[in-house]
């Protein structure tokens, strides 16, 4: 296996060294099971995560509960190990709508899914990483517990072909259709194969660059790895191993031999039905899988084949699907054997046990009224059992990590020095009475420095009302919350780094993976209500935001102190009173966090707008904006390449092409 090597300036800091050392002793000296990292904000835990890999050396899996944090860690550790497999596997779907029924309503909901073509490589790569390696890093959201086509059979479903080798030709096309690649003689697109004379050209669903294989007959003379764009070739290969081109694939004698077992089960729930007096759902159900048997039978695939997993994997009922963590390395005699990071574990935890009976429910309705056969429900995620028993060694990481994680845990490891020195912020409680007032004088006081200002609502009216009120009163300020579209938030808190308004209003999406080191003062209104909002991990997050500036100060309004302020004020101040003695036994002077503006988008600025020109232009040119028609085809094409960005969280690129299409909108109208 390639060793998994750090490439970066930066050497541990603060108490990372110590966090390290205790964290990789404790899996490689005592093979403790479960250990948590409980780091506040601003100390470094990623970099502390990538050193614990290098120490231990072990595949490792970064489980994530959302995909916009995801992507910014899959990026960080990219850059930790340019020489390892670093993958990102999260959900492929834009939009989703899954199968449903409605009994109360009598409505039938369609499955209806836009797939991110992007995301989809990403996550045929991650496979294909564990099958050819073992230094592999793979990032991860919950998405990593759904099913997916067994290793085994994974590994099987391939086609290789060296220089020098003899083939069937005929043959090698009908297994590269077998591993759900499409035929097309005319454009080569990623997932698509063409033969010209005596050249077969293949693009893998999950690369960047293509195959071409020049043959003589049945000879293969050469393989060359090239550029489907430019045409460029890129290397010559003496072999190459093509994997499917979908994560769901079987071979046609394992469909073949299922259907038997999949007649049966029809045979035996349509006698149920029957009996149960539901004549209707019994006839539903018959003609709707007897139809999928037949698409079964002559292509091999049919809508919604993942339903009948089980019996095509020979799973018995009630036995858990293979998922990806199934894929990851195992020792030689079967156990798990990987490193796996619960990122943000006070959420993501709880995320994970939540999966399984929220998709049971829906498909048991599925079920009971003859859409779907009781195999249908094998189809799904883990439950948090069965996700425990595929961990080995396991890491929670999180500033507030909850109760379930610290008794699991066999040791756990406070890191609480940041590398710049900063202190957690002082905390003030001041009474509600005349809190307009007062925030009013606190917020003038941060301008006058240069300094931004965050104030914590509970709900979204009251962010606009007081948006509204404080904008009267002739201070700049925005408001943001879940119906703010994510580019205009990326955009809103862009604007706020920059100066251009001084205060952001919001609720609870600035607690975590948001970097903002000129806010100097955080305002929590109503602190002592009882709720989610006002909990003490929520306090605890909300209180870390003003955490990577040197004038940090947090002020609750409240008239009373709840528990959860209490003990956040509390464990603030533990925190404060030992990075002051750490600062004073050193030498540090806390410096305010220096970051590039640019540094909370995907890229740098100039490089998305560059890179957002260049699409604008290409487009443009392939239409005639002095033609009706073709300028509507122009703005519909504008908009999709906006869409792809913004999924991708490509959120400059997607701003400017919106721009764009207002210009050309703004034309339309003159």
């Amino acid at each position: 296996m390639r060793r998994f090597e750090i490439v970066s300036p930066f050497k541990p800091a603060g108490d990372q060294g110590d966090a390290i050392a205790a964290l990789a002793g404790g899996i490689t000296k005592k093979n403790y099971r479960y250990q948590t990292l409980q780091g506040v904000t601003g100390s470094g835990k990623t970099f502390t995560m990538a050193k614990i890999i290098e120490a231990v050396q072990m595949p490792t899996l970064i489980v994530s509960h959302n995909k916009t944090l995801a992507a910014q860690l899959f990026r960080e550790f990219k850059g930790f190990f340019p020489h390892n497999a670093v993958e990102y596997f999260v959900s492929y779907y834009d939009y989703y709508q899954p199968e449903a029924y409605v009994a109360s309503r009598d409505l039938y909901i369609e499955k209806d899914a836009s797939i991110n073509d992007e995301i989809e490589r990403l996550r045929l790569s991650a496979t294909r990483s564990l099958m050819e390696r073992e230094d592999v890093i793979i990032v991860a959201t919950v998405s990593c517990i759904y099913g997916l086509a067994t290793p085994e059979v994974y590994k099987k479903m391939t086609a290789a072909f060296s220089r020098g080798e003899t083939v069937d030709v005929d043959a090698l096309i009908r297994r590269f259709v077998e591993l759900q690649y499409e035929r097309n003689d005319a454009v080569l697109e990623r997932g698509r194969f063409r033969r010209r004379g005596d050249t077969l050209e293949i693009f893998p669903a999950y690369l960047e660059e293509a195959y071409r294989v020049d043959l003589d007959w049945d000879r293969v003379e050469r393989i060359r790895r090239f550029n489907p764009v430019s045409g460029e070739v890129l290397e010559e290969l003496d072999r190459a191993m093509i994997y499917p081109a979908k994560q769901f694939v079987m071979p046609a004698d394992m469909v073949h031999n299922a259907l038997g077992a999949i007649k049966e089960e029809l045979a035996e729930r349509y006698e149920f039905l029957k009996n149960s007096g539901k004549t209707l759902e019994a006839e539903r159900l018959k003609t709707r899988v007897e139809y999928d048997i037949e698409m079964l039978t002559e292509m091999g695939y049919c809508p919604g084949i993942e339903n009948y997993s089980a019996p095509l994997a020979g799973r018995k009922p009630g036995e858990a699907p293979d998922t990806l963590i199934d894929y990851m390395p195992k020792a030689s005699d079967g156990t798990p054997r990987h490193l796996t990071f619960i990122d943000e574990s006070h959420v993501t935890l709880p995320q994970i046990g939540a999966m399984y009976a929220g998709d049971r429910s829906r498909k048991q309705s599925l079920v009971d009224y003859g859409f779907r056969l009781p195999c249908a429900l094998d189809n799904r995620p883990l439950r948090y059992d069965e996700f425990e028993e595929r961990l080995d060694k396991t890491i929670f990481v999180s500033a507030t990590p909850g109760k379930a994680e610290l008794d699991q845990s066999k040791q756990t490891v406070r890191q609480l020095i940041r590398p710049t020195g900063l202190l957690d912020p002082e905390i003030e409680v001041r009474p509600s009475e005349g809190q307009m007032e007062d925030i009013y004088g606190e917020v003038q006081k941060r301008i006058r420095s240069g300094e931004r200002s965050l104030i914590l609502t509970l709900t979204k009216k009251m962010a606009e009302d007081l948006t509204d009120y404080l904008s009267g009163l002739g201070l700049k300020v925005r408001y943001i919350h879940s119906e703010v579209e994510t580019i205009e938030r990326v955009e809103i808190l862009t604007q706020l780094r920059q100066g251009e308004f001084d205060i952001l209003v919001g609720i609870n999406l600035l607690r975590e993976g948001i970097d903002l080191p000129e806010v100097s003062f955080i305002a929590i209104l109503d602190a002592d209500k009882i709720g989610f909002l006002r909990s003490l991990t929520s306090l605890v997050q909300i209180i870390g935001r003003a955490a990577r500036n040197a004038a940090g100060k947090v002020i609750m309004y409240a008239d009373r102190k709840s528990d959860a302020m209490t003990a956040a004020i509390t464990e603030t101040e533990r925190r404060r009173k030992a990075q002051m003695a750490y600062n004073k036994a050193h030498g540090i002077t806390p410096a305010t966090v220096t970051k590039a503006i640019a540094d909370i988008l995907t890229r740098h600025a100039s490089e998305e707008k560059d890179a957002a020109a260049a699409s604008i232009e290409v487009l443009k040119k392939s239409y005639n904006v002095l033609i009706p028609a073709q300028r509507k085809q122009l703005i519909a094409a504008l908009n999709n390449e906006m869409l792809e960005h913004a999924k991708r969280l490509e959120f400059e690129q997607a701003a400017a092409i919106r721009d764009e299409i207002q210009r050309i909108k703004d034309k339309e109208d003159i």
